[in-house]
């Protein structure tokens, strides 16, 4: 579930009945790239590692998918070892008998129950974002928007990383949801403009014109699969647990994997530059 959204697949960990596992699936579950994240993936692919070829492409997208399933199994472990230390127990799921499904409940029950909830708590988050990116885009300070300033502050650990501070606070903005990184990105590339990137060919000419290298796509690719969840998925979490706690593990948890594998990838890149 959690590749079509990770709030989603949050909320279906209630099916589990020990608790032990159920946080477990909770607290791993962002380590599943969701539909927010895929674009990008595919973008950043096409342009530095496909080379046109559609099978490349899809290969490259397949590790991405088999890293971030090693990666749940590897964080799953991590936390049966330490913070979540029990005996694993059984799961036996009973299927219910099969019944004509009623098209007025199950519409009521979808929109009600489902999609409005879920509308809301992004509504509740994306305002507020919104009107962050917004500021950050239009005050200016010595004649650079905040934007750039903010970015260039966040270099350091961005290089450490294999990226830049553009994309890190591209990163930081686009937490109500995934789908923001790549257009602030490019907000912030262009001094706070859309203007002349309303396509994926003019994407990758205001990236080329940054200096953009493969070796940053190899580093944002994996910090894509591996970053904080989104602010939704978050709520959605806390809501599940009703513990700070383990909702900020579940923040902290697969961007711990993630600031790890970024730097590791970096330092190799280096040492065979």
């Amino acid at each position: 579930m959690g590749l079509g959204c990770n709030a989603a697949g949050v909320t279906g960990c209630r099916i589990i009945d020990s608790r032990r596992e159920r946080l477990i699936a909770v607290l791993t579950n962002a380590f599943v790239p969701c539909n927010g994240r895929f674009p990008a993936l595919i973008f950043l692919i096409s342009l530095s590692f496909s080379h046109g070829s559609a099978l490349l492409g899809a290969g490259a997208l397949t590790l991405c998918l088999l890293l971030s399933v090693g990666m749940t199994l590897a964080g799953s472990k991590l936390l049966s070892r330490t913070a979540l230390r029990g005996e694993p127990s059984s799961f036996v799921l009973e299927m219910p008998p099969y019944r004509k499904p009623r098209i007025g409940q199950v519409l009521v029950r979808s929109v009600r129950d489902r999609t409005l909830y879920v509308l809301g708590r992004a509504v509740v988050v994306a305002a507020p974002a919104g009107l962050l990116i917004w500021l950050l885009a239009n005050v200016s300070v010595s004649g650079a928007p905040l934007l750039q300033s903010v970015a260039a502050f966040l270099d350091a650990p961005g290089r450490a990383l294999g990226m830049n501070g553009a994309i890190l606070l591209a990163f930081l903005l686009g937490s109500p949801a995934n789908e923001l990184v790549l257009p602030v990105l490019m907000m912030i590339l262009t001094s706070g403009s859309l203007f002349g990137a309303e396509s994926t060919a003019a994407m990758s000419h205001i990236l080329q014109a940054a200096g953009w290298t493969w070796r940053e796509s190899l580093c944002t690719i994996v910090f894509f699969l591996f970053h904080w969840p989104c602010t939704t998925t978050l709520l959605t979490a806390y809501r599940e647990t009703k513990s700070k706690k383990w909702t900020l593990l579940a923040a902290v948890l697969p961007t711990a994997f993630g600031c790890v594998l970024c730097a590791a990838v970096n330092l190799i890149l280096h040492l065979f530059s």
